[in-house]
């Protein structure tokens, strides 16, 4: 077998679902990943595609989505750098319930089913990391049922916008954000319309509580803003 290229073996070693194994059980698992180079707008896989592994954003964004009977797209999850998806799909053996496409031109490692069962036959503490990051995406799933069934669409934008806020722990009276994808493609991931997602900002910029322009938003009121619509 040859040995695995030491950029994709350095690369695994500083992600999180990774760094606690040994060098040598990270170049077992590099030995079946390779990157994926990807321009904005690739699809990764389509709906119904095999699942043969899982992906690591190492930069760039991918949506996860599937089409929906009017011809829209319903957005499932925004994926950003040192997040993975398509483990669960990979354990079930069943192929892919949404299509992959990126947001932005990304950097991407595929890691291959072969590898993550072997290594799971072998390492104990590996395959609990692999089930709490599944976990986490189970409880990430059971929040957005919650936000959509108890929410209202106000509610779910100000959510949104206080968790941007949380990522981007900017400091200082004025909290600047930008959001990490297009109005149209974050509605979908609130479950509104873009119509309603344009509409929701502009009330909350004439309430002095935001500021505007393209994809930057300025938080104004960050206490007013959490307290909006409660």
């Amino acid at each position: 077998m040859n040995a695995p290229a030491p950029k994709i073996q350095a690369i695994l070693s500083h992600h999180p679902l990774f760094r606690e194994i040994s060098p040598e059980e990270v170049g077992r698992i590099a030995q079946g990943a390779r990157e994926i180079h990807a321009t904005k707008g690739e699809i990764l896989f389509q709906k119904g595609d095999p699942a043969n592994g899982f992906y690591l954003v190492i930069y760039g964004q991918v949506k996860l989505a599937f089409p929906s009977p009017n011809g829209s797209e319903k957005v499932v999850e925004i994926i950003h750098p040192g997040q993975s998806f398509g483990e669960a799909v990979m354990f079930m053996e069943k192929p892919y319930p949404v299509y992959a496409q990126t947001l932005a031109d990304s950097l991407l490692l595929h890691v291959t089913k072969s590898a993550v069962f072997e290594e799971i036959e072998h390492n104990r503490a590996f395959a609990r990391k692999m089930l709490a990051g599944l976990s986490i995406r189970l409880h990430g799933l059971v929040n957005d049922v919650e936000a959509y069934s108890l929410r209202s669409c106000a509610q779910r934008v100000i959510g949104y916008l206080l968790l941007q806020n949380e990522n981007d722990s900017g400091d200082g009276q004025d909290i600047r954000l930008t959001l990490p994808a297009g109005k149209a493609v974050i509605a979908s991931r609130l479950n509104i319309t873009p119509e309603t997602f344009s509409r929701i900002l502009h009330d909350l910029s004439e309430a002095g509580l935001i500021a505007v322009k393209g994809k930057e938003i300025t938080i104004l009121d960050l206490d007013q803003l959490r307290n909006h619509g409660g």
